[in-house]
């Protein structure tokens, strides 16, 4: 039985309710990504879910983080509940699988990592959650991850698979009674702006291959992958301040830092006016973008 963390009690019994599931990897996706949308969503009344694959065990935390916790991934679960109050999401999921790290590193190499999964494992766990929650909307990373972590490769091409396998009475068939989901997105980074960074950083003093906490976003390798742009969903105020508390819940990962600084503040302040996605299906033809992910939705 799959175990959903339900944080908001009740649902429509007059209508069926508009639902929409993120598909990510760590505790911490669901909000420094698509944070504004979930919000926004979740705030217009739709049932927003975060399925989530690791506990974020290989992430670098400080000592002061880990105060009252035994492990890591103890602690950015608790900072993961948080976040997903603040962006008030109906319920959050663990899908059991072990984070992976980054390439080189000894967690990539762990046994339980989530990227040595099997990609059949990963996608019946995702065809469960998408069995039993039946969102009408799909959203996860685009093909490179976004920043090509190999988690978050893994989860979209898990996803993927998942989404179409839902709604095929012959596959998994332990997973509960079939449901195909209407739309399926890959959230997209705006490009220009990663390529504006990539090369005035260096000239404060930043090194746009190695940013984060974990030095493992590299921002130039980013801005050589275009992805098409088929929604925009503009965020409102409210759904960036909802983010901003989101964020604020996930200190571990913030170093000790306002998130935003300088010029990564300049940027972030005009890329969070909006969300950009990629539409994967139903397929696309044509020029016009949406501006609801919910557009079409019978």
């Amino acid at each position: 039985m799959l175990i959903v963390e339900s944080l908001i009690d009740g649902e429509s019994c007059v209508s069926i309710p508009k639902k929409l599931l993120f598909v990510g990897a760590h505790p911490d996706d669901e909000t420094f990504g698509i944070g504004g949308t979930l919000a926004q969503y979740a705030a217009d009344g739709v049932k927003v879910y975060y399925a989530c694959a690791t506990r974020g065990e290989a992430g670098s935390v400080s000592p002061e983080s880990m105060h009252g916790y035994a492990a890591i991934g103890d602690m950015r679960w608790a900072e993961l509940q948080c976040a997903a109050q603040a962006l008030g999401l109906t319920g959050v999921i663990h899908l059991g699988f072990r984070d992976s790290g980054m390439p080189g590193s000894d967690d990539n190499t762990h046994q339980g990592a989530l990227a040595n999964a099997p990609l059949e494992q990963v996608a019946s766990r995702i065809v469960k959650a998408i069995r039993e929650i039946k969102p009408q909307v799909v959203i996860t990373f685009d093909p490179v991850g976004g920043y090509r972590h190999p988690d978050h490769i893994a989860i979209h091409e898990a996803t993927v698979k998942a989404f179409y396998a839902a709604g095929d009475t012959r596959m998994y068939p332990e997973a509960g009674p079939a449901f195909q989901s209407q739309k399926l997105y890959f959230s997209v980074r705006r490009r220009r702006l990663l390529k504006v960074l990539a090369k005035l950083m260096p000239l404060l003093g930043q090194d746009p291959r190695h940013l984060g906490r974990n030095k493992d976003i590299d921002i130039t390798s980013m801005a050589m992958v275009q992805f098409p742009v088929h929604a925009i969903v503009r965020l409102t105020k409210q759904a960036v301040e909802a983010q901003d508390k989101a964020i604020a819940c996930h200190t571990s990962q913030l170093g000790g830092r306002p998130l935003r600084s300088g010029l990564l503040r300049l940027a972030g302040g005009f890329s969070r006016q909006h969300d950009l996605y990629m539409r994967a299906y139903p397929p696309v033809h044509g020029h016009r973008r949406e501006k609801d992910l919910f557009e079409g939705i019978i």
